[in-house]
């Protein structure tokens, strides 16, 4: 009885799910069209965090809200989500560098394939976008990979021609720190964001057919790449920086140059990129964490209960699907319709929108994408077409390039 009233609560804090809404009722005939196809989702990594390799043991389409720590993600919801398509992140921190990083990615992707041969009557590896159109019709979710930071190939192209046979379709060229190649949006600028073994690396992943992300990357890098590659990029998990001006997200000079390559910007559900009032609470919070750390760094009961009492007395600001669709309409106005997507970020962040609290409140995104006067042919664009044409544009270059050898360079 207690989990029923759990899900009935977490329904009910869920306005745009409203069974009797008519626009959510056609966004779902548009997500039967052409489902979600989501840039990026951090399962992966929330299994191991939760599970360890107990994860094996888990039943992962039981409701995740009800886990010991919920989750975001699990196949029930994904379905009710009307995924058709998912980029499975596999991270590791920007601070695990060498071999090690690169063990840690190998044991990422093995759980990715673990539980696609789990469940398949409900996942399939993907390695084309004829791969996720045929899946997708099938009504179980097309998976891919995502390598979530350059330094995860410990500078070897043959690392990351590796990744790519195990269905990695797209690498984020760093994360949060500078690698030796490419500069981070989260570091101070250094004269070359991208150096000549950079742009050795966009051309293997051009020739090989791996989608470039900007996610995560400086401005000075993004145009950078930009006028190297070959082929369509995308941002796995960003929004647009002219509504938030938060690091992570696109600035407005670039929209355009991203609609010129015919990328996709996926937009994020995180709430300090995407709000700026959330952004400017959640600086204050750390300053604060920060100031009570330094006064009373051995007492850990006090800062606390001093953290506790500042959190009282400054409460989180909310944020909602609105502020999505916010970032999409700014994608829209200055890089086109053809420009835009879906990157939710989901169980790789502690808090989501109100209304968009896991897989299975895509719908509502679309349906306040309708009440905003968007076509039902621009929201299966929105949904998955944009995504799908970068790819099958990338596969295109792949082809073409097909003859050549791979760059003889070091870093």
């Amino acid at each position: 009885m207690k989990h029923i009233m759990l899900i009935a609560a977490l329904l009910a804090a869920t306005p745009a799910l409203a069974l009797d809404d008519p626009l959510l009722k056609r966004a779902e005939a548009v997500l039967k069209r052409q489902p979600i196809i989501d840039g990026h989702n951090d399962w992966p990594g929330a299994l191991r965090g939760n599970f360890g390799e107990g994860w094996w043991s888990e039943d992962l389409k039981a409701d995740s809200r009800l886990f010991k720590k919920p989750l975001m993600t699990d196949i029930t919801r994904l379905h009710q989500g009307r995924v058709g398509g998912q980029f499975w992140s596999v991270y590791v921190p920007a601070s695990l560098v060498g071999p090690a990083a690169v063990k840690a990615t190998i044991e990422q992707i093995d759980i990715v394939h673990g539980f696609v041969k789990k469940y398949p009557a409900d996942l399939e590896l993907a390695s084309t976008a004829a791969d996720i159109r045929r899946i997708q019709k099938t009504g179980k979710v097309a998976s891919l990979l995502g390598v979530e930071g350059g330094s995860q190939i410990d500078n070897s192209l043959p690392v990351l021609r590796m990744y790519h046979a195990l269905g990695v379709r797209y690498m984020t060229l760093t994360h949060t720190k500078h690698n030796d190649w490419a500069d981070s949006a989260n570091e101070s600028p250094r004269p070359n964001p991208l150096t000549d073994y950079g742009k050795a690396v966009i051309r293997e992943m051009n020739r090989i057919g791996m989608l470039v992300d900007l996610s995560h990357v400086s401005p000075a890098t993004m145009k950078a790449v930009l006028a190297t590659t070959k082929a369509p990029v995308i941002y796995s998990h960003s929004s647009a920086r002219g509504i938030a001006d938060h690091v992570r997200n696109v600035p407005d000079d670039v929209l355009p140059l991203v609609a010129a390559n015919g990328g996709v910007v996926m937009v994020t559900y995180v709430p300090g990129f995407i709000n700026a009032a959330r952004q400017a609470w959640e600086a204050a919070r750390a300053g604060e964490r920060q100031r009570l750390l330094a006064l009373h760094i051995a007492d850990l009961p006090r800062q606390g209960a001093a953290m506790a009492e500042w959190d009282a007395k400054n409460p989180r600001p909310p944020v909602g699907i609105n502020d999505v669709a916010d970032h999409i309409d700014r994608v829209v106005k200055l890089a086109g319709i053809d420009s835009v997507g879906i990157g939710g970020d989901l169980d790789g962040i502690d808090s989501t929108p109100t209304g968009l609290e896991g897989v299975e409140t895509y719908p509502a995104l679309i349906a306040e994408l309708l009440r905003r006067g968007y076509t039902e042919a621009q929201c299966e664009k929105i949904a998955g077409g944009n995504l799908l044409r970068a790819m099958e544009a990338a596969e295109k270059v792949a082809a073409g390039m097909a003859g050549e050898v791979p760059p003889d360079v070091k870093p």
